[in-house]
């Protein structure tokens, strides 16, 4: 394993969000979007060349927190807030729902998501009482909204191989990335298996404790060697994984709560994180005032486009 811990990492933003979370790269936009989801706000920043900001952060207030968000073809976002997934056809503008919330939403909202390479949209539920597993992964297509796999506290991670035969999906709770053999003609996942186990939290572990501890799997992307980038929340840092789930890499981030990567710029050779400060100890927060913020540094490997929403025109079995 290598451990980059003198990387240059760059801020992008200068005022922090509670939690940001959900980036993507727009490449007709050369804009970068992302989430607050405590703030209740879409965001959305234009960026210069490879890593330079222009102008100040626009932000889109949500009436409710949004979980995960994607571009749509020919415009637009489709967002998934914790009372349903809406289309946004313009920014700014009014929302259409497309799926009411199919739980409870006192309980649970919806959390970590994206499109497959067939334009469907997928997100994941986490359930916030967080002393059972009820999370599930749906994914919204032409026949509706459905249920795809279940049995985690915190969907996290969903990211696919560059072939599009594989997928990834974490449970951030139980410090677990989850594989499974992909279909994509008709999106059904099978064959889960373990493709890699973090080391759990040491009881009674609070940040600044001597005890190690490397961080639970949160948000990820996969680059175009097919390696998979979990942010470790907590940890400080990135893994790259192998496509066999062999630690490649590991990245020191500047903040602890590293919340998701995406690769981004012209050449998808940037890569951006969201971080967190909500729930962190003042403390913590006096030692690292840019939590909350968004990141960016270069990397040699490219990373993947977004894959946009396409509507109604492809649905799972």
């Amino acid at each position: 394993m290598t451990t980059y811990t003198a990387v240059h990492w760059q801020p992008v933003t200068t005022a922090p969000d509670g939690l940001s979370e959900s980036p993507f790269w727009h490449p007709q936009e050369n804009r970068l979007y992302w989430v607050d989801i405590p703030g209740r706000r879409l965001a959305r920043l234009a960026i210069a060349g490879q890593m330079q900001s222009q102008g100040e952060v626009d932000y889109w207030p949500m009436a409710e927190e949004p979980g995960c968000i994607a571009p749509v073809q020919g415009g637009g976002l489709i967002i998934a807030l914790r009372g349903g997934i809406y289309l946004g056809p313009i920014w700014g503008g009014p929302l259409q729902l497309l799926a009411a919330a199919p739980y409870d939403t006192t309980q649970l909202r919806f959390n970590d998501g994206k499109c497959d390479a067939q334009g469907r949209f997928w997100a994941g539920s986490m359930y916030e009482p967080r002393d059972k597993a009820d999370g599930v992964l749906y994914c919204l297509s032409d026949r509706g909204l459905h249920a795809m796999q279940g049995g985690v506290t915190t969907a996290n991670g969903l990211a696919w191989s560059p072939d599009g035969r594989t997928a990834y999906w974490a449970d951030t709770a139980a410090h677990q990335v989850r594989a499974f053999d992909f279909d994509a003609a008709t999106g059904q996942l099978s064959a889960e298996r373990v493709f890699h186990q973090m080391t759990p939290k040491p009881a009674g572990w609070t940040w600044g404790s001597d005890t190690p501890y490397g961080g639970r799997p949160d948000g990820a992307a996969v680059d175009s060697e097919g390696c998979y980038w979990s942010a470790q929340y907590e940890g400080q840092r990135l893994v790259r994984l192998s496509p066999s789930g062999e630690v490649l890499a590991e990245v020191r981030t500047p903040v602890p709560c590293p919340t998701m990567p995406c690769f981004g710029g012209p050449d998808l050779k940037t890569l951006f994180i969201t971080t967190s400060r909500q729930g962190r100890s003042a403390q913590e927060l006096a030692q690292y005032p840019g939590a909350g913020g968004v990141f960016a540094m270069r990397v040699e490997v490219a990373g993947l486009p977004v894959n946009e929403y396409v509507g109604h025109r492809s649905s799972p079995a």
